[in-house]
C-alpha cells in the first residue's frame, strides 16, 4: 500500500512564500494595504469551503440552515453561516464516537490530541501536515517578531501527554526560530524546584507557558537563591488580565509578552515588539467579534465573543466559524509598527463562564488584575458560585495571603472592580494549589461552579 509520508503530503516552500518568518514577515505585512490584504482572505476562504463542503459535521451543520454550496461565493458570505463551538464537536463525538465526524483523514498523516478533558470526555483534536505546520509557524513567526533568536534558550512550562500544547510549541520553536528548546512541562511533569534548576544550569533566556506557573516559579527560584545564575530576559506567555508588570519584576525584569490562541485553532493574535495590543494573524486567521447575546457584530471597541475561521486549515480538519467563548474588543487606535493586521486587546474573560450576579455579569478572571501588585497577597485566587434556597446566586472568593491581609479593605477593592459586593476567604500560601490545580494543569481553574446547573 502506498501512502504520503508526512513531508511529501505539502510543499514546505510554498508554505513559506504563503506565510512568510523573519524579516520577509515583516516587509510583507507592513507594506500591504487592507484591500490587498482582504484579497488573500477571500481566496483562502473560497478554498477552504470547497474543503468544508466535503466534511460530514459541516454538511449537516449548514445544510440545516438551508444552505447549498452555492451560496457563499466568497469572505463577505460568511455571516450566512452559523457559529459552532465546542458542544457541538462534543455532540458529534458521542453521534460517531470515537473521533466524530469534523475531520477528513483519508490517507494523509495525521497529528492527533484532545483537550483536557477536565469538564468531561476529552475533545479529539486532528492536524493534517500542512495545518499543523502552518500552526506552528505562526507560533514560530511570532516569537521571532517579539525578539526570540537562534542564540536563545527557551524553557517550555507547557503540558504534554495527550493535550496539544507542549507538542505544537515545541514544534514550533525547533522548526521556525533555531532556538534551542528546553521541553520541561508542567509541575508534575519536572518538579518545580528541578525546572529553576533547569534554567540556571542552562542558561534559559526565555520562558514560554501561561503565567499563573511562571510567576509560582519565580517564588521557587528566588527560596532556592538561584537569580543569581538565571538570566531570564523573556517570557512570552497569556497574560489575559493579569498585570505584566509584577510578572516582570518577580523575575527581575524579562520582558513579558502577551499572545492569545486556543487548542482547534492554534495561535489567533500575539504582541508584537513593542507590546501594545495584540495583532490578528490575519493573514491566515480569520477573526470575528460577536454580541455574547444576539450573535451579531459589535462595532469596533466593543466586547465580544471571538469566532475564528482558520483561513489555512483545508486539509484534514477545517475550522470554519468557531465560536471559542472568550471575549476580547478589537483596539481603535493605529500602532506604532506599520503591520496592517488589526489588534484586539487580549483575553478578558470567558462569556460561558461569566457569572450573572444580581444583574451585573462577573468575569472571574477579572480579579486576577484587581489583587496585583499588593504585596499582602500572592496572587493566587479562586471562586465558588452557589445558589441558595431563595434562588439567588452568590460567589466567595478565596484569596492567598502571605499575612497582614486587611478583609475589610479587600472586600471594597472587590467591591469598587466588579461592581458588587462577593464574600471573601483568607488562606495561606498555598492554600487555593489543590482547587486551582496549578501544579498539574497549564490553565489553572478559577471558578468552581457549586449551584449544581
Amino acid at each position: 500500500m502506498t501512502f504520503p509520508t508526512y513531508f511529501e503530503a505539502f510543499d514546505a516552500k510554498q508554505m513559506l512564500d504563503q506565510y512568510p518568518v523573519g524579516d520577509a514577515f515583516v516587509r510583507r505585512y507592513t507594506a500591504m494595504s487592507r484591500d490587498e490584504l482582504f484579497a488573500i482572505q477571500d481566496k483562502q476562504f473560497q478554498k477552504l469551503m470547497q474543503r468544508g463542503w466535503e466534511i460530514p459535521f459541516y454538511q449537516r451543520l449548514w445544510q440545516e440552515q438551508g444552505l447549498e454550496a452555492g451560496d457563499i461565493k466568497g469572505l463577505e458570505d460568511i455571516t450566512k453561516l452559523p457559529v459552532y463551538d465546542k458542544t457541538d464537536l462534543m455532540a458529534s463525538v458521542n453521534e460517531y464516537p470515537p473521533y466524530g465526524d469534523f475531520d477528513g483523514r483519508g490517507d494523509n498523516p495525521v497529528v492527533f490530541h484532545t483537550t483536557s478533558g477536565t469538564t468531561g470526555r476529552p475533545q479529539p483534536l486532528m492536524f493534517g501536515p500542512k495545518g499543523r505546520e502552518v500552526t506552528n509557524l505562526l507560533v514560530g513567526r511570532m516569537y521571532r517578531w517579539m525578539g526570540l533568536g537562534r542564540d536563545d534558550v527557551v524553557q517550555s512550562v507547557y503540558g504534554h501527554g495527550m493535550i496539544n500544547g507542549g507538542h505544537y510549541i515545541r514544534e514550533a520553536v525547533t522548526h521556525f526560530t533555531n532556538s534551542l528548546f528546553l521541553s520541561a512541562g508542567t509541575g508534575i511533569e519536572t518538579r518545580s524546584i528541578n525546572q529553576v534548576h533547569l534554567m540556571a544550569d542552562f542558561g534559559v533566556t526565555c520562558m514560554v507557558g501561561f503565567v499563573d506557573y511562571v510567576r509560582k516559579l519565580a517564588d521557587v527560584a528566588e527560596a532556592e537563591k538561584l537569580f543569581d545564575r538565571i538570566k531570564l530576559k523573556m517570557i512570552i506567555g497569556h497574560l489575559g488580565t493579569e498585570d505584566r508588570a509584577s510578572t516582570e519584576a518577580a523575575w527581575h525584569g524579562a520582558k513579558a509578552f502577551d499572545w492569545y490562541g486556543v487548542g482547534d485553532t492554534g495561535t489567533i493574535a500575539g504582541e508584537g515588539p513593542e507590546r501594545d495590543g495584540l495583532y490578528v494573524w490575519e493573514d491566515a486567521q480569520y477573526l470575528e467579534l460577536l454580541d455574547v447575546d444576539s450573535g451579531k457584530a459589535v462595532a469596533p471597541g466593543e466586547t465580544g465573543d471571538m469566532v475564528v475561521t482558520c483561513l489555512f486549515k483545508d486539509d484534514i480538519a477545517p475550522c470554519i466559524r468557531f465560536n471559542t467563548h472568550d471575549i476580547t474588543e478589537e483596539r481603535t487606535d493605529s500602532n506604532s509598527t506599520g503591520m496592517v493586521f488589526k489588534r484586539i486587546s487580549g483575553f478578558k474573560g470567558r462569556s460561558d463562564n461569566m457569572v450573572k450576579l444580581r444583574g451585573i455579569n462577573i468575569f472571574p478572571h477579572a480579579i486576577g488584575s484587581i489583587i496585583e501588585n499588593r504585596a499582602d497577597l500572592t496572587g493566587e485566587y479562586v471562586c465558588y458560585v452557589t445558589r441558595d434556597e431563595k434562588g439567588r446566586d452568590e460567589m466567595r472568593v478565596v484569596l492567598e495571603s502571605r499575612g497582614g491581609s486587611d478583609k475589610s479593605g479587600l472586600s471594597d477593592i472587590l467591591r469598587k472592580g466588579l461592581g458588587i459586593d462577593v464574600a471573601i476567604d483568607l488562606v495561606d500560601v498555598g492554600g487555593t494549589a489543590a482547587a486551582t490545580q496549578i501544579d498539574v494543569r497549564q490553565k489553572p481553574i478559577r471558578l468552581i461552579d457549586e449551584r449544581g446547573l
